[in-house]
């Protein structure tokens, strides 16, 4: 049919106006803002160019077919995204949505810029599926598309809604994920499917909502009070980001660390005694540039973005303020994932060690420490990006090669007056050798005497100078003198070559 100038705005008016009022009214009282909203909200005025904007034109109550898919920059720098409108038909999938889909992230994917997924989706459309899940074109083709360009383009989801079903894979494949509190949820089966075939009665939040992947399942990255507040930090993540892989992350003005910070103080003497990694983390970089990443989850490391005089790093450090810095095994693929998202965008690393080791017991080993531990050393040692390694207070055993320790290539083993590289603590190490002739002395004070004498014989062996005069360490550094050793060290690693190992790829233990 031939349109004209009325008719084709009517059209686009139709189609740019998502559902019927009582779905738009419905979000509203939930703090949901439009999908059109938050594409405005995120992306430079007047950026955006659109796709498929008259996808299912000629169906009754699907405009645009449910979903948003275009072009824009975000502080000036170009994205590929998607927004689920969820006022058509509570943003499910049909078969167009599925080829904007497909489409947005193969363009994203071929001229090497980020791909943006503003997702709040009811899942697939039951009435389509035999259009929408099983071809070539299918469902399965995003999903595709997502592992094709992971590690090639960055992507970062901001969840709104539901992700339901096969959708909450979009979610999954991403670098990070940012869920709104109270509106946000990920789940595979509703709670009305769970009861009837597990028979357990649940709720969707308690099953699937934000807090409980922000801070238990480890599948949410940020946990967001508002919408906006998870726009921000879309964009955010992205400014620490290249483009692509081939590129370098932007570089920022310089900025000095924070003038009241004293990093000699945050570290106490005793290693009894817990400190915040993160107080640390962010007295060592440029100010207020520390963008930590999964703060909720396996609390023991810390993981994040920041800068040294203005050059992005990613800083993998251990945290004795939550379970003594041990490693468990949410945090070892905590570490394993971030560091794998840093070799893949040139982001270098930065290991802050104050590690016991990993966890032992019964309890973890049934749940695969040693596996989950192997993950992450195979990570470390196949990020070839700059990275050094850092011994702020301690790296025991296995501790020590999953922080980057010497055996596994870092451009520095640095240490700081307060380190000590062992197989394990003086405390331990005694009991572990002397264990029977400390039960046989019956004298208390000759007791004490005797574990006292042993524990420094111990600590002498292990000295950090000693460690420094056999090369196991590159350098002893002062905590004030710290950052310009890292920024001078950094730089001079920044043009090494990147290969690892003749192969396809390894065999991941995951």
């Amino acid at each position: 049919m031939t349109l004209d100038g009325e008719a084709l705005e009517q059209l686009r008016k139709r189609a740019k106006a998502g559902g019927a009022d009582k779905y738009h009214a419905a979000n509203a009282a939930k703090g949901k803002l439009f999908a059109r909203e938050r594409v405005a909200l995120l992306v430079d005025e007047g950026s955006f160019v659109e796709d498929g904007l008259y996808a299912n034109a000629t169906a009754e109550g699907l405009p645009a077919d449910g979903v948003v898919t275009g072009t824009a920059t975000i502080d000036g720098r170009p994205v590929c995204l998607m927004a689920n409108d969820s006022t058509v038909k509570a943003g499910s999938w049909g078969a167009r949505t599925v080829e904007k889909i497909i489409r947005i992230i193969e363009r994203a994917y071929s001229t090497g810029v980020p791909m943006v997924y503003l997702v709040d989706s009811a899942g697939a459309r039951i009435t389509d599926q035999v259009e929408l899940f099983p071809g070539r074109r299918g469902a399965g083709k995003i999903f595709w598309n997502q592992v094709r360009a992971s590690g090639s383009i960055p992507q970062v989801c901001a969840l709104f809604g539901p992700s339901a079903a096969g959708g909450a894979y979009i979610p999954a494949f991403c670098d990070v994920v940012a869920m709104v509190d109270g509106n946000a949820s990920m789940y595979l089966g509703s709670d009305r499917m769970v009861e009837m075939v597990t028979g357990e009665k649940t709720t969707l939040e308690a099953m699937g909502g934000a807090k409980v992947h922000c801070a238990e399942s480890g599948v949410g990255h940020f946990l967001c009070k508002t919408e906006a507040e998870a726009l921000d930090v879309v964009k955010r993540y992205l400014s620490y980001l290249p483009a692509n892989w081939t590129q370098q992350p932007p570089t920022a003005e310089a900025v000095p660390a924070p003038e009241k910070a004293d990093l000699a103080a945050l570290v106490p003497a005793s290693e009894r005694q817990a400190f915040d990694m993160r107080r640390y983390v962010k007295g060592l970089l440029d100010e207020d540039s520390f963008f930590e990443i999964q703060a909720l989850w396996a609390k023991e490391l810390t993981i994040g973005f920041g800068r040294l005089n203005g050059e992005v790093v990613g800083v993998v450090g251990n945290n004795s303020m939550f379970k003594g810095g041990v490693l468990f095994v949410d945090s070892a693929d905590k570490a394993s994932r971030f560091v794998q998202l840093c070799d893949a965008f040139n982001v270098p690393l930065l290991f802050l060690s104050d590690v016991p080791g990993f966890m032992v017991g019964s309890a973890v080993e049934k749940q695969g420490i040693i596996r989950h531990g192997a993950k992450m050393i195979t990570a470390i040692s196949e990020a070839t990006v700059p990275k050094i390694c850092v011994v702020v207070r301690k790296a025991y055993g296995a501790g020590l090669y999953a922080m980057a320790g010497p055996g596994f290539e870092p451009d520095a083993t640095i240490a700081l007056p307060t380190a000590k590289i062992a197989v394990m603590g003086a405390e331990a190490a005694v009991n572990a050798v002397y264990a029977n002739k400390i039960a046989a002395i019956e004298d208390e004070s000759e007791r004490a005497a005797f574990v006292a004498a042993k524990r420094e014989e111990y600590e002498r062996d292990i000295d950090i100078v000693r460690l420094a005069s056999e090369l196991v360490v590159d350098a002893i550094v002062e905590p004030h003198e710290l950052r310009a050793e890292l920024v001078r060290r950094l730089a001079a690693a920044r043009g090494k070559e990147r290969h690892f190992s003749r192969r396809r790829h390894g065999v991941t233990p995951v």
